[in-house]
């Protein structure tokens, strides 16, 4: 079990579900500090690196403990060089260790590119499986006011866009947890894109390790109108979900968190019953993953579309730092909710 959506929670409690398993309320922030933690006293090989790691605020607070259990031979402060960072973590991997790279800011992971996707990506495919890059990488995305326009973007859709990487945004602390330590066991190098947004919401997690499966998660279940989101935009959907419910119409919000591989038979799945297709997209409508999806449900054949699958995203100029135009920029509730039900209305 796990929360529908990111929530905010101002008691902790634990209790136990299912199989016996110890769940307790934790922030986002919490639950992904307490998964790098797990996995560094689990597996010796695990060390983290970045720029600042070492800090007193411990990057938003994510390795704090690491740092204090084991210092800095295993939580490494470095140079401002992400190329130069990104390929040292690389050789580190193909020597059998397990980097965790910390960019502070996804913004930053384009000075990284060559060494990611000319390299870490390719190493694998190259040598006929002979070498592995089990390399992680956990960015950050921002949506504040005041970060402007080299500090907010979303490059999910660029990341992603490589094969030979593997890439999972978090929309819930449950799925921070269980992503970081799905990412650290994978042999192909993983990106992980938490929204800094998301890090004071709280929902139950269990006490013990696990892994979060790399398939889309059904977060409401409806029979009217299929949306798709992932990351901190999960929570606008759920409010607009939850508005058309009380209009009478039963939405499906599909949290695709994986995207790359990418879940597409749970949206297919789901579009075949509701007949309708909405994504929400937290970077630039243009050559976004709202594009990917829906060509991707249509390529697999879906023809019981009620309405034409439709996509919002950001607008096709770069974020304002004025935050009398900020608050337009991203998409909310209002819009989707209206859009939804201009689909209904399609026949």
């Amino acid at each position: 079990m796990q929360p529908k959506v990111p929530h905010q929670a101002q008691t902790v409690s634990c209790c136990k579900l299912g199989n016996d398993l110890l769940m307790r309320t934790l922030t986002y922030q919490k639950a992904a500090a307490e998964a790098i933690m797990q996995v560094m006293e689990e597996d010796d090989r695990v060390f983290l690196i970045g720029e600042g790691v070492d800090n007193v605020t411990g990057v938003y607070g994510h390795v704090l403990p690491a740092y204090k259990k084991f210092g800095p031979k295993r939580v490494i402060d470095s140079p401002i060089s992400e190329n130069g960072l990104t390929g040292f973590c690389i050789g580190a991997a193909l020597d059998g260790l397990r980097p965790i790279l910390i960019h502070q800011r996804n913004d930053f992971m384009l000075l990284a590119m060559d060494q990611m996707m000319n390299q870490a990506a390719k190493l694998r495919y190259i040598s006929d499986g002979k070498h592995s890059v089990p390399l992680t990488v956990l960015s950050f995305v921002a949506r504040k006011l005041g970060e402007g326009a080299q500090h907010s973007q979303s490059l999910q859709a660029v990341l992603s866009s490589f094969p030979g990487i593997k890439l999972c945004m978090p929309g819930s602390a449950y799925d921070v947890k269980g992503m970081i330590m799905a990412a650290i066991a994978e042999e192909e190098p993983t990106i992980i894109l938490e929204h800094r947004s998301l890090f004071t919401d709280s929902g139950e997690v269990p006490v013990e390790p696990y892994k979060t499966p790399q398939k889309a998660r059904i977060v409401l279940t409806g029979s009217d109108l299929t949306i798709v989101g992932m990351s901190v935009d999960l929570v606008a959907i759920h409010d607009a979900a939850l508005e058309s419910k009380r209009r009478g119409v039963s939405v499906e919000v599909i949290d695709v968190r994986w995207l790359r591989p990418l879940d597409v038979a749970t949206i297919v799945a789901s579009v075949e019953k509701t007949g309708r297709l909405l994504i929400v997209d937290s970077s630039w409508q243009m050559y976004g993953l709202s594009s990917e999806i829906i060509t991707s449900v249509c390529e697999r054949g879906v023809d019981c579309f009620k309405a034409p699958p439709q996509r919002i995203g950001l607008p096709d100029v770069p974020c304002p730092a004025s935050q009398y135009l900020v608050k337009h920029y991203y998409p909310g509730a209002r819009q989707i909710e209206h859009i939804a039900l201009d689909m209904m209305e399609t026949r």
